[in-house]
């Protein structure tokens, strides 16, 4: 099986962006009156390279990159895990701030996990889905429509998974995390049609998911 090198590169920008949210999602951010995670400035650049990969190489390869991209998340916190409960030098002085940064409680990776599955899957499936009904018109349509969708269900399992019943939830965290992300893949726009113009000249092919099994956990 041949492997195009940009198909590599397209996946690998998108799972850094993935981890990299994940990452710095624990700084709290102010916008005005609005107070965000930190992860909302790069979280939506990984569906944005989820909409190019189903939008120039399929459903069938953007479903191997969303399992891919899962894997490597597990693995990260796995080994930062690892990191946290190993004997610390007796020099070191930065457990605390280690466990602050890097320390992740079961119900929010749950609700990570979660709301990363349902929402990269859902986002794939519309793109796909809507490409075929446009007949290929209207990219901006389909990575739009597919984000509102998505990013909606992926925010909305994240807060209510991971901070309902505690008294940090406030229901209006979906709305503001939901449109600051939505913004964000708009005002992307343009860059997305030069990316996805300038791969599938260089691929030179433009993917219809028409006989696709669009069940995710078909690889």
């Amino acid at each position: 099986m041949n492997v195009s090198s940009r198909l590599l590169i397209v996946s690998g920008l998108y799972i850094t962006c993935l981890i990299t949210a994940n990452l710095i999602a624990v700084k709290i951010i102010a916008l005005g009156d609005v107070f965000l995670p930190a992860a909302v400035i790069v979280f939506p650049f990984s569906y944005i390279f989820g909409d190019v990969l189903t939008e120039v190489y399929g459903f069938h390869w953007a479903r191997r990159i969303i399992w891919l991209g899962f894997i490597c998340n597990f693995i990260f916190v796995v080994f930062v895990a690892l990191g946290q409960v190993l004997p610390g030098a007796p020099f070191w002085e930065g457990q605390a701030a280690y466990e602050t940064i890097l320390g992740y409680t079961p119900r929010i990776l749950l609700a990570s996990f979660l709301g990363y599955l349902v929402g990269e899957f859902v986002n794939s499936f519309i793109m796909a889905k809507l490409k075929l009904r446009t007949k290929g018109r209207y990219l901006w349509l389909r990575t739009i429509g597919s984000t509102l969708a998505g990013q909606g269900l992926d925010t909305s399992i994240f807060i209510m998974v991971a901070f309902l019943g505690t008294p940090a939830f406030v229901p209006m965290m979906i709305l503001y995390h939901w449109g600051s992300k939505v913004l964000i893949e708009a005002a992307a726009t343009p860059l997305t049609y030069r990316l996805v113009n300038y791969l599938k000249k260089a691929e030179n092919g433009d993917h219809f998911d028409t006989a696709t099994n669009f069940s995710p956990f078909k690889l």
